[in-house]
Parts: C-alpha cells; structure tokens; sequence
C-alpha cells in the first residue's frame, strides 16, 4: 500500500514530534535523558580515547618520518666530512712528505736531486710473489718512478726517502721513467757500516725480503738496535745514508764471518715520494781514479 493510502502519516508524525518537545520541555523525560547518558557517555568516552590515540599515532608517524629525514640529512653531511677529513690527511701526509725533502735538500746543499713519484710496486719485473708450496710470500723488490734520463736519471743513483734513508738505486731509466731496485732485492749489495762503532760490512737482501750486513768480522761487537748506514766506499753511495736498524745478530764458531739482521726504517710498500742523489761529492782517490 502506498502512501496515497495512509495520508494520515505526516499527521501523526508531526503530532509525535510535538509531543516529544512537549515532553522534553516539562522535563518529564529527564529520567529517560539520563538513563541514555549513563549508556552513551562511555562509549562517547571511548571514542574520544580512540580518536585521540589516532592522532597521537599520526603525529608520531610524522615525528619518526622527521626524524628519519633528519637522520638522513646527517648522515649524509657526516660522509661528508669524513671525504673531507681523508682529503686533509692526504694533503698532510703530502705535505709531511714534502717537508722532509725540503729538509734532505737543506741538510746536504752539496748533493744534486731529483724529485719523483713512484707510479708502480712489485716484486719482481714479472712475478709479484714466490709461491713456495701453497703459501705466498709478497715483499717488494722494485719501484718504478715517474722520473727518467730527460730529468737527469741514470743507472747506479741512489733512491732515498726525505728522512735521509736509503730505499735502493736506479737499474733502468727511460726517457720518462726509471726502474728502482730496492734495498732488500737479492741483486742488491751495497757498502755499509754501523753508525757507532764504524764496523764496516756489506747490506744485502735475501730471498724473504730481509735486509742483511755480512761480512761482520768474528771479533767485532755488534748490538741489537744499533743503526747501519752507508759507508760511501767505492764512491757509488754518499756516506751517512740510513739503511736500517739491527734487529739480531747471528753467527756460528764455524762460520766465517757474523751476520745481523737489519729492520727496515720505513715499509717501501707506503712510499709515494721518493728522491734521486744525481750528484754528490766524491772523494778525491776516486776523483783521481775516474780521471786516469
């Protein structure tokens, strides 16, 4: 049935609508308001708490996301720094590097350098180790610099640190580039002598890359610590320059001569500048010798 058939409805409606405001008015449905509030206001209550942990929960959401761009921004700014802070270490290893030539210069005005980088480090001109077994023994025994026959560099000059040290001399040179033999290749022999007590011997390297003095008479005292040097005979070094630090001493009623084992005053595997002795005063017997 259709509302053509009931068109009391609105009528009765708006008669129930103006009795309920009656109602409401003279206060008789108090009790009815406050039976309702007593159910309504927790679940009111409730709502609230749910309302206001949802935007607890939001605001949090946006705090973290802050936070985690706030993390981001400083992380990056900290990469930062440290790129920055391995620059600065570098210009100051550089720079440390550089003052100590300076110095080298300084201290002996008498000698004719050459300033060089070390491009290349290996072992040998092919091999870069001695595979003994299945074990690896990795030592350098060349350097090659970015220094040749165009900058003054020939075969036979001493290769030296700026602290004076001797790393080795030159083998081969191109017009660009010389090849270096370290001090501790088995090639290499060199006149030394120890720095106290003057004993006199030969500096060698072995096949494990160790440096050696041999030639130690039986009867001459050397001690643990005590520093070698070049003794500049036969004129092919300057006298004075530091090849090591004797670690120990060995020797054998049965063997001919003592020998010490010297400690390397730098790692040859960190050195990036390094200098070439093209000229240096030479004694006067060798003077004479040439000029015959």
């Amino acid at each position: 049935m259709g509302r053509e058939g009931r068109p009391w409805l609105p009528y009765m409606m708006l008669a129930l609508a103006i009795g309920i405001l009656a109602l409401f008015e003279t206060g008789t449905l108090e009790p009815v308001e406050n039976a309702l509030a007593y159910v309504v206001a927790p679940v009111e209550r409730g709502l609230a708490s749910v309302f206001e942990r949802v935007s607890s929960l939001s605001q949090t959401v946006r705090d973290v996301q802050e936070l985690q761009q706030r993390v981001a921004e400083l992380e990056e700014a900290n990469n930062a720094l440290q790129v920055e802070n391995i620059r600065l270490r570098e210009f100051e290893a550089e720079n440390q590097q550089l003052r100590e030539r300076l110095n080298f210069a300084n201290e002996n005005p008498t000698y004719s350098l050459v300033g060089a980088d070390v491009v290349e480090r290996g072992c040998e001109i092919y091999p870069c180790a001695q595979v003994i077994g299945q074990d690896t023994i990795p030592y350098l025994r060349y350097l090659i610099i970015n220094a040749g026959s165009n900058d003054g560099v020939a075969i036979g000059m001493p290769v030296v640190t700026g602290g004076s040290a001797l790393i080795g001399r030159v083998v081969q040179e191109t017009p660009n580039m010389a090849y270096i033999q370290l001090i501790n290749n088995p090639g290499s022999q060199i006149s030394a002598m120890v720095q106290q007590s003057q004993i006199t011997g030969l500096v060698i390297g072995d096949e494990e890359g160790n440096l050696r003095m041999t030639e130690i008479l039986p009867d001459e005292e050397v001690n643990e610590g005590e520093i070698v040097i070049t003794s500049g005979l036969g004129g092919l070094m300057p006298r004075g320059l530091i090849l090591g630090q004797i670690a120990s001493v060995e020797y054998q009623e049965s063997d001919l001569f003592q020998e010490a084992i010297l400690r390397p005053v730098m790692n040859f595997r960190y050195l990036d500048m390094v200098l070439i002795i093209n000229d240096f005063p030479r004694t006067a017997l060798l003077e004479e010798f040439e000029a015959q």
